[in-house]
């Protein structure tokens, strides 16, 4: 019975070619308001004063704090197989603008 409950349970995810690449981002810039955090995913490069946001991702409060727990968990499992991530002080992207609500960088 449990096993057949199981499958009822399960989603089947696709993962397109497009998707499946990836686009790669250095800041995160997120903001929220009292129903959704919006975190927006940016590349910044040496040399460009402009940054185009690559990706955006609207989350409910309860999904972000599930990906805040999911991505310490993954961090904890990374560290103990390859020792602790270095974080280097100073070494990001400084970004003095406002989007109009409460921001933080990640």
């Amino acid at each position: 019975m449990a096993d057949k409950n199981e499958k009822q349970n399960q989603i089947n995810i696709e993962l397109n070619e497009d998707v499946a690449q990836g686009i790669y981002s250095n800041l995160a810039v997120i903001t929220h308001s009292s129903s959704e955090f919006v975190v927006d995913f940016v590349r910044i490069m040496p040399g460009i004063k402009k940054a185009r946001v690559k990706s955006r991702i609207v989350l409910t409060p309860e999904h972000a704090k599930r990906l805040l727990g999911a991505l310490n968990d993954n961090i904890k499992k990374f560290e103990s197989a390859h020792g602790p991530i270095k974080e280097v002080k100073g070494s990001g992207p400084v970004m003095p603008m406002n989007f109009g609500g409460p921001t933080a960088q990640a």
